[in-house]
């Protein structure tokens, strides 16, 4: 399983300061996302995740520099989430250095700009959801009733996405519906969040899941890099 880091991006900076050597007094602070990158990349990772907070509230990207920053200093993909729900969007966000985007929810509503995105990122296009229940039936849908996940899944799925990011909003992630997830569909799934500890870490391992995305967690020291890695092999 990939432990993929997270960079939050705000105003072309990390909305989180990344201390690597803080426990030890070493070091020295950083908000810069290309520098935090490197760092991870340099620690073993095979993709960098970006979250693009401006993007996500203005519906369009919002920090394509950082994004081309970050491209610039490492050699590795990087997935960015937020603004990037039309082909126009990916356009851009792939123009900066981005090799990988993530779609909303809302594009299951829409299967017109669902297959132009397709027709732009192919397989490098992935859908976020965030499967608990009561966040499914809250969904501002524009159909007559709300879909499950796995209805939802198989529906993204045989419009051709192969890819989703399940997103839990800082609870932990649902072990058993993850499993059913990905014994039921052909797709990769990569869990964002909610893992606070290598233990929980090894949960999601045995699941199957293909990574987990974390951001705060290896930010603050609560998970080190290196031993997520060898927890998740």
């Amino acid at each position: 399983m990939q432990v993929i880091p997270a960079i939050d991006l705000e105003g072309g900076r990390s909305r989180l300061v990344y201390w690597p050597g803080a426990a030890a007094g070493t070091g020295a602070p950083t908000d810069r996302p290309d520098r935090i990158a490197e760092r991870f990349v340099a620690l073993g990772a095979r993709l960098i995740h970006l979250v693009d907070f401006d993007g996500a509230r203005a519906g369009a990207p919002g920090n394509l520099e950082a994004v081309g920053s970050v491209a610039a200093r490492v050699a590795v993909p990087l997935q960015i989430a937020g603004g990037v729900d039309s082909a126009e969007a990916i356009r851009l966000a792939f123009a900066a250095g981005a090799t990988r985007v993530v779609l909303t929810t809302a594009i299951a509503d829409r299967p017109d700009d669902l297959r132009a995105c397709l027709a732009v990122a192919g397989d490098w296009l992935a859908v976020g959801l965030d499967p608990r229940p009561e966040r499914l039936a809250a969904f501002p849908w524009r159909r007559s009733a709300p879909p499950t996940v796995l209805s939802l899944v198989g529906e993204l799925v045989d419009a051709g996405v192969g890819r989703f990011v399940l997103s839990h909003g800082g609870a932990e992630p649902d072990l058993e519906r993850t499993r059913e997830l990905i014994r039921s569909y052909d797709a990769e799934i990569l869990v964002a969040g909610g893992v606070r500890d290598l233990e929980g870490l090894r949960r999601l391992r045995d699941t199957g899941a293909s990574g987990v995305i974390l951001g705060e967690a290896l930010f603050s020291g609560a998970i080190d890099y290196s031993a997520a890695l060898e927890a998740a092999a």
